[in-house]
């Protein structure tokens, strides 16, 4: 479809001022920032997320045009973007990263029995809910994401341990956190699949925190830059994947979600290792934290079928 055809038929909504976009934003920030959650189901239940994409596309279509040295369709697809609704949202989501990750990356630190169980929980509810967004469940389905789960846990053993978490200072090349960037950026705007839990497959999510955290101005620039032209470059190879080979993908995405369990489980060191040992310590914490984790996910999944449902129906 045209990029002139896509504009008129965005979904045009009341739903623009600024406030209530701050308030949105927070929202999928503090969803984004959790590995499991995913920000496009918030987008989702809210019932933004047609336009968050739309708007998402015309944008990456003005930097084509850009790149073509088209500056009159430039401008054109440019000015087409709602900016101030899409200004508006990104401020809340960084308020959201800003305000939140201090106090994650703490508990990491001084609880990391307990955030692993929460995590594993988030995780395997995400398995769940990417699942049934499979469009037409088969059994080859179901052996290619048990083949992707069993290569990349059988990865995840090469390694003793994995990035120690809530480290203080950033020791990854700048060039990790543009890569970083570029890839979590495209499953963040995916319902069921979380950015944050790329990071952790990258081994840059506590980096990221960490940078965060100390306000390390330079490295987020370049985290930015990358989710940037990452999401340019990728949106488009991204429609094009889903639209061709959806349950493939996403076949292979459930995999990879489950062989990282490895990463998550709890003990004995949560995070910190990859060291598969028995429950130990405080127990019943994680169990009930994973569970806890889990049951939110699902529910925010079965919001946002049900919004979605009414919206088609016509309901108000």
């Amino acid at each position: 479809m045209p990029a002139d055809a896509r504009t008129a038929a965005a979904p045009r909504t009341g739903r623009g001022q600024p406030v209530s976009q701050l308030v949105r934003g927070f929202l999928m920030g503090a969803a984004d920032i959790v590995p499991g959650v995913s920000g496009g189901t918030i987008a989702l239940v809210l019932g933004i997320y047609e336009r968050l994409v739309h708007a998402i596309s015309t944008a990456a279509s003005a930097l084509g045009a850009l790149v073509r040295g088209d500056l009159r369709e430039t401008g054109r697809r440019l000015a087409a973007v709602p900016w101030v609704w899409v200004l508006s949202l990104l401020a809340g989501i960084g308020a959201a990263v800003l305000l939140l990750s201090g106090p994650l990356e703490q508990l990491l630190v001084e609880r990391p029995q307990e955030m692993a169980g929460l995590f594993f929980g988030l995780i395997l509810a995400a398995v769940v809910v990417s699942w049934r967004l499979v469009k037409q469940p088969r059994a080859w389905l179901g052996v290619v994401a048990g083949a992707a789960a069993l290569a990349f846990f059988l990865f995840l053993g090469l390694h003793d341990s994995t990035h120690a978490a809530g480290s203080e200072a950033v020791t990854r090349p700048v060039w990790a956190f543009f890569l970083a960037g570029a890839v979590a950026i495209c499953a963040m705007i995916l319902p069921g699949i979380s950015g944050s839990f790329i990071l952790v497959l990258l081994g840059m999510y506590t980096e990221v925190l960490g940078a965060v955290n100390e306000r390390q101005i330079g490295v987020l620039l370049v985290f930015l830059l990358g989710c940037g032209l990452g999401l340019a470059a990728f949106s488009s190879l991204l429609t094009w994947l889903l639209d061709r080979h959806h349950d493939l993908v996403l076949a292979a995405l459930i995999g990879l979600m489950l062989g990282s369990l490895r990463i998550l489980w709890p003990w004995p060191h949560g995070l910190e290792s990859t060291s598969l040992g028995a429950p130990s310590g405080s127990v019943l914490v994680p169990v009930l934290l994973a569970l806890g984790g889990f049951a939110v996910v699902v529910g925010v999944d079965l919001l946002g079928r049900r919004v979605s449902s009414r919206r088609e129906g016509g309901t108000p």
